[in-house]
């Protein structure tokens, strides 16, 4: 069973920067896909930021520009480093990894609170 562990949320002024971690772990033969995720109260849960094993990435529109999405293959590590944080991107922050281990699998991370706030 694969096991997704973020860090690095917190609280953070307004055009303040954070970088989040996710660390998979368990047997992983292969990642395909690895993707940040995030749900805002009272919303539904939304794409952030993904990136395939050929390393090509996509945002959200309203991160573009601010958020960077990055791996560490060998780690089977994915970070999101977001700057200019704005009120509005506020959520809880999920990790999610698509691959392959004795089987394929697609897992999620407990999620970790990012408060922008004054």
């Amino acid at each position: 069973q694969v096991r997704l562990v973020e860090s690095g949320g917190g609280l953070v002024q307004p055009g303040g920067s954070l970088r989040l971690s996710c660390a998979a772990s368990g047997t992983i033969f292969s990642i395909n896909r690895m993707g940040w995720y995030r749900q805002a109260p009272g919303k539904e849960r939304e794409l952030v930021a993904t990136m395939t094993s050929g390393a090509s990435s996509t945002y959200a529109d309203s991160v573009k520009g601010r958020f960077t999405i990055s791996g560490d293959n060998g780690k089977n590590t994915v970070y999101l480093q977001m700057a200019s944080l704005k009120p509005e991107d506020t959520a809880v922050y999920y990790c999610n990894v698509v691959g392959v281990g004795f089987a394929t699998f697609d897992a999620w991370g407990q999620g970790t609170l990012v408060i922008v706030s004054s």
